[in-house]
């Protein structure tokens, strides 16, 4: 009866000492946890990243749109050359200029002219080319950038089980500590009760004084352990306010003291596989793989584009200005010689990630079945728990009976007090591990 309400009541002496604290349950802690612990923060601007990749690769859709502008000024013209026009002039033609033209003119004819241009000017023009064939390259990069994407929330999901993992296991040392804190309690309304009695009897001469005194080494023993749970809860407390980014750490938490059994939470295993977020990274990965090897072969294919352009430039002291429309074909030659062994490379990596995944699936199952095993023997110690603090409690009961009877010692009477005490804290433990060993199961089968 005794243990009942121990485990039934959620740490009513704690709380009598932090009357205006914040209580918190367990999905409360998990919630704050994953909503301020660094590690979510860092997943989420993974994710966010790969989000702004992907939308990046869906640009790649559209046509490519460049602006090119250019002014020079040159010490000398670009082009520059010398013309006689006498040397122009066929033989034949020289009567019929004479007659013509007058002799001054017919004079300069044979005179050499310099000409120069292109010493200065300016060059401009807009360009826009849209990718018709590029060998799958850009279809198959979007699919690549989605799978990254997908990658990203896998992780994120897979950082959030790691938070609530650790955030839930701090929380059950908290709530062991508690009810080992009661359980002194307990220990020391117990001793308060037989240092009375053995108290009334000493001063009546019906016991001896070392009685009393062995009741008083059991109380400052006890006293010493209080002192060493109560900076173990200050200390749990920092540490779970920290990872949940609570502001302070006077806080209780509220929980339920019973177990119940694992069957409800047991799953079809090779089920629950497709579930898993570890299963389907790999399964990503292998997607990815694949992804990887079909860009590397549209690598080495030719590509077609098409495009347009308009242009502008003052190159022989006129402005002139002109639109054209064109298409290019790019076929990789030399190329192929590495690019045949990157293809090969990237279908050794496709195999390697299918393999992968195949033997993994198999571990991942193993892993479940080993977590599944540790639940069921960590719900048997705690039935055995909790028969032996029944059983402590009786010997208990018999030992303080036979004492008030004159039938057995005070070191007896200890000694029962001491194991009573031992299998609360064994089952305190147990119930703690078995609720661990639940989380285990839970995220191993991806619950």
């Amino acid at each position: 009866m005794m243990m009942k309400k121990i485990f039934a009541l959620v740490l009513c002496s704690l709380c009598c000492g932090f009357v205006s604290a914040q209580t918190y349950t367990l999905e409360q802690l998990k919630d704050s946890a994953l909503h301020n612990n660094f590690a979510i923060r860092s997943a989420q601007y993974d994710m966010e990243a790969a989000s702004q990749q992907r939308k990046e690769a869906f640009t790649k859709y559209f046509p490519n749109v460049s602006g090119t502008g250019l002014w020079f000024n040159a010490n000398k013209a670009m082009g520059q050359t010398t013309i006689n026009p006498s040397e122009m002039i066929p033989p034949e033609l020289g009567p019929s200029l004479a007659q013509m033209f007058p002799p001054e003119a017919l004079a300069a004819l044979a005179n050499p002219v310099s000409i120069s241009m292109m010493k200065n000017g300016v060059i401009a023009g807009v360009q826009a080319v849209q990718p018709v064939f590029a060998g799958g390259q850009i279809v198959n990069g979007n699919k690549l950038a989605k799978v990254g994407e997908d990658v990203s929330r896998l992780q994120m999901q897979l950082s959030e089980n790691e938070v609530e993992k650790t955030a839930e296991q701090y929380f059950w040392q908290l709530a062991s500590l508690q009810e080992k804190m009661k359980t002194i309690e307990a220990a020391e309304t117990l001793l308060n009760d037989i240092y009375k009695d053995v108290d009334v009897a000493v001063r009546a001469g019906v016991a001896m004084r070392n009685d009393l005194l062995q009741v008083q080494l059991r109380q400052n023993e006890i006293a010493s352990q209080r002192l060493k749970l109560r900076n173990g809860l200050s200390l749990m407390r920092m540490l779970l306010s920290q990872y949940c980014g609570l502001r302070d750490t006077s806080f209780v938490i509220s929980y339920q003291a019973d177990a119940v059994s694992p069957m409800s939470s047991k799953q079809d295993h090779q089920q629950a596989l497709l579930g898993t977020a570890e299963y389907r990274l790999l399964g990503k990965q292998v997607e990815a793989a694949d992804l990887q090897k079909k860009i590397a072969i549209g690598q080495n294919l030719p590509s077609v584009a098409v495009g347009a352009g308009l242009n502008y430039h003052n190159l022989l002291e006129k402005n002139h200005a002109f639109g054209m429309i064109f298409a290019t074909l790019s076929v990789p030659i030399s190329d192929w010689w590495g690019g045949s062994h990157a293809i090969k490379r990237k279908k050794l990596e496709q195999q390697q990630a299918q393999a992968q995944l195949a033997d993994n699936a198999e571990l991942l199952k193993i892993k479940m079945q080993s977590a599944w095993n540790s639940v069921e023997e960590s719900y048997q110690q705690l039935l055995l728990a909790q028969r032996s603090i029944e059983q402590a409690e009786e010997n208990l009961r018999l030992n303080r009976d036979y004492y008030n009877a004159g039938m057995s010692k005070m070191s007896d009477l200890l000694e029962a007090q001491m194991l009573y005490q031992q299998s609360c804290d064994k089952r305190t433990d147990a119930f703690a591990d078995y609720q661990n060993k639940l989380l285990e199961y839970r995220q191993a089968t991806g619950q």
